[in-house]
């Protein structure tokens, strides 16, 4: 098993905060022999009438020498994921779980918004120090 994140922990405690209820530490995932994992699954009620809201999450610090190949290995491994979850035919939303400082770094300039604004990842924004969760996108 992957080694986890520096962020693991807190993001989930964030999650915690934010009433969801971890169902998945760590979150399976398999295509043909090949077994992975995503950082964690999580559910929470939205209404009666409308049931839980499911999501798997994928935790990524962005600690290397260079955040456009951090950027580049969080992608490819997040586009993998949610190609997965679409084969097993598993209902869940898939986002990235990023520290504020990151997201202001690598998701405010050109080469994050790109991304945003053609949807292609979904984000948890964190604050690391407070253990909560600074932002949703899409929200």
């Amino acid at each position: 098993m992957p080694a986890k994140d520096i962020y693991h922990d807190t993001v989930k405690r964030a999650l915690q905060k934010d009433e969801w209820t971890i169902t998945h530490d760590p979150f399976p995932l398999q295509i043909g022999k090949k077994r992975l994992s995503a950082d964690l699954g999580a559910e929470r009620l939205i209404s009666a009438e409308k049931g839980l809201q499911r999501i798997v999450v994928e935790v990524k610090s962005f600690v290397g020498q260079s955040d456009v190949k951090d950027l580049e290995q969080a992608l490819g491994q997040y586009v993998l994921y949610r190609q997965i979850l679409s084969e097993m035919g598993i209902e869940r939303s898939l986002y990235l779980a990023v520290s504020q400082a990151t997201f202001n770094s690598v998701f405010t300039i050109e080469l994050g918004q790109v991304l945003l604004k053609n949807q292609v990842v979904k984000l948890i924004v964190f604050d690391d120090e407070s253990e909560a969760i600074a932002q949703w996108i899409p929200d």
